[in-house]
């Protein structure tokens, strides 16, 4: 155990594993270590979730951390992500699906976090890092002015005291620094989840005999796919693992599914066998064996602070954490560890790096705050095969059109850009802000009017060529120009795309209350003769039969 070190990282999972390597290849000098509780090395499969990755998480393992091959050679190829509106039903082949017929041009995957972590734990050793595992943090001492931090750790019965002039904490819910220095804040997302592996891979596809169904993707990949079975209030994963298992998990509005009804194995069945009887019939097969269970109440919170001018910093679930619906963990670790990364790089360049620190938690926090928005009080609409499509297509424009291009474009750090482009950052959040709500007011009306759902439609998001096109670039290089520029187009298309929604709500409900919306599309140029950016199977209900409860 060094006495001394640049950086030392409480945590050696996902985000103290991939700061350090990151930290390693910014500057092959620096002295880090990292502190893990865990022996390495760990369980495969039943180790950690958040086992799928998304946009800006997979460029920053594949790209920034040049970890494209591990996880080509070692993980599963995501198919994107896949939902079916299924609640209490067997035949998933006449309920409205969504996702991509086609594999999309940008890449993501899914992770075995054990087999991810090993690997990584190998790499820091290799690389010069001090990986100190099988230690638990007894205490922290932060250092006043210029003086080091202390971190007092125990391994195999011995004290060990190591001195830093940078400390991160990375030790996920632990919070170590966070509940030492009272920053931990609750937000107003209330949910709860369940989760476990189990052996053996399952597949959609095998849950029906319609051979035509089975062949509308290509390749027929279905359990390649994140997969989402959904239902009012909740939603069910299915991810599967390269190390030969699938995860699954279902996840709650805590009001409307409380946690005991699910929080044991047997409970979780009974709860499957009522709302996703196909699911809970694949599970009872003998090859799928439990390898694990757990639950997790009130699983979402808020940080009052995650950077700070007096060298510490928080990565991971660590300091804050939203949803899994959309798997956003690798997400916020990549943007949280190139902050960090940034700080300490200006830190030891011996350049001011105060004020960064309080910019780059705006910045952080405006990340969160507009992503939290696409989760509160949006629950109960998961089960509505109508607006949840919607909602879902307006989530991810949003996403690829702003957030995810800046970090993809190596550009989150540079604040001539950000400068350039926030008005333009400012005007799509505004749209979002109004756009939630006005969904999830329709979503409430169909409840009223007991709306029934079309059956069998594939909303393929493979199809339109804007949304393909958005997907695509997040994986192009581009100079600052072009950057620029293709943010004000994407503005543009987010603003074309709410003005779409609103008047198909107006058709389907015109007493909503659409003000908030109008006006500020009232300030965009949106091109009303434009062709639908959406075809009409994606608002087929309002057309269909719809017959009471």
């Amino acid at each position: 155990m060094p006495a001394s070190a640049d950086v030392v990282l409480l945590g050696g999972g996902l985000a103290g594993l991939t700061l350090a390597l990151q930290l390693r290849q910014q500057d092959a000098a620096l002295r880090i270590v990292v502190i893990e509780r865990h022996r390495h090395p760990v369980r495969e499969a039943a180790f950690k979730v958040g086992e799928s990755t998304v946009e800006i998480g997979a460029h920053y393992l594949a790209n920034v951390l040049g970890l494209r091959e591990h996880l080509d050679s070692q993980h599963i190829r995501k198919f994107g992500f896949r939902f079916f509106f299924s609640d209490g039903r067997t035949d998933i082949d006449a309920c409205t699906e969504l996702g991509v017929s086609r594999i999309l041009p940008t890449p993501s995957w899914q992770i075995d976090r054990g087999r991810l972590e090993n690997h990584l734990g190998d790499l820091a050793r290799e690389r010069g890092i001090d990986f100190i595992d099988g230690a638990v943090v007894r205490g922290v001492d932060l250092g006043e002015g210029d003086a080091p931090h202390a971190v007092r750790c125990e391994r195999d019965g011995e004290t060990h005291t190591v001195h830093a002039r940078w400390l991160v904490d990375a030790s996920g819910r632990a919070g170590v620094l966070k509940r030492k220095l009272g920053l931990a804040k609750p937000n107003a997302h209330d949910a709860n989840a369940v989760w476990w592996r189990v052996d053996g891979h399952l597949d959609p596809n095998d849950w029906s005999d319609d051979a035509q169904w089975r062949d509308r993707c290509t390749p027929p990949d279905r359990w390649r796919s994140t997969n989402h079975l959904c239902g009012p209030g909740y939603w069910v994963w299915m991810i599967p693992l390269s190390s030969g298992a699938h995860s699954i998990g279902i996840v709650c509005d805590a009001a409307m599914h409380p946690l005991e009804t699910m929080n044991s194995h047997a409970k979780a069945t009974a709860w499957l066998q009522q709302h996703q009887p196909r699911l809970a019939d694949a599970l009872d097969a003998s090859e799928h064996t439990v390898q694990d269970f757990m639950f997790l109440r009130h699983f979402s919170y808020d940080c009052a602070q995650v950077f700070s001018r007096e060298r510490w910093a928080l990565t991971g679930e660590a300091g804050l954490f939203l949803d899994p619906f959309y798997s956003p963990g690798s997400d916020f670790i990549a943007l949280s560890n190139t902050y960090i990364a940034d700080l300490i790089a200006r830190d030891r360049a011996g350049t001011l790096f105060g004020p960064y620190t309080a910019m780059y938690e705006q910045l952080y926090r405006s990340f969160y705050e507009n992503t939290l928005t696409l989760y509160q009080d949006q629950y109960p609409l998961f089960g509505d095969a109508q607006v949840m499509p919607l909602k879902v297509i307006w989530d991810y424009t949003f996403y690829w059109a702003l957030l995810a291009p800046l970090y993809c474009g190596g550009l989150q750090c540079d604040l001539g850009v950000l400068g350039r482009v926030r008005d333009a950052f400012v005007r799509g959040s505004e749209l979002n802000r109004a756009m939630q709500p006005l969904l999830r007011a329709w979503g409430e009306r169909n409840r009223i009017e007991a709306m029934s759902t079309p059956d069998g439609r594939l909303l393929d998001q493979y199809r339109p060529a804007w949304f393909h096109t958005l997907n695509a670039e997040l994986h192009e290089p581009a100079d600052a120009e072009t950057f620029v520029a293709r943010t004000e187009s994407n503005l543009r298309l987010m603003a074309r795309l709410a003005a779409e929604l609103r008047a198909q709500a107006r058709i389907a409900h015109p007493e909503l209350d659409t003000a908030a919306l109008d006006a500020l599309l009232a300030c965009e140029t949106v091109d009303v003769d434009a062709e639908p950016l959406l075809s009409p199977i994606w608002y087929a209900q309002r057309e269909a039969a719809l017959e009471p409860a």
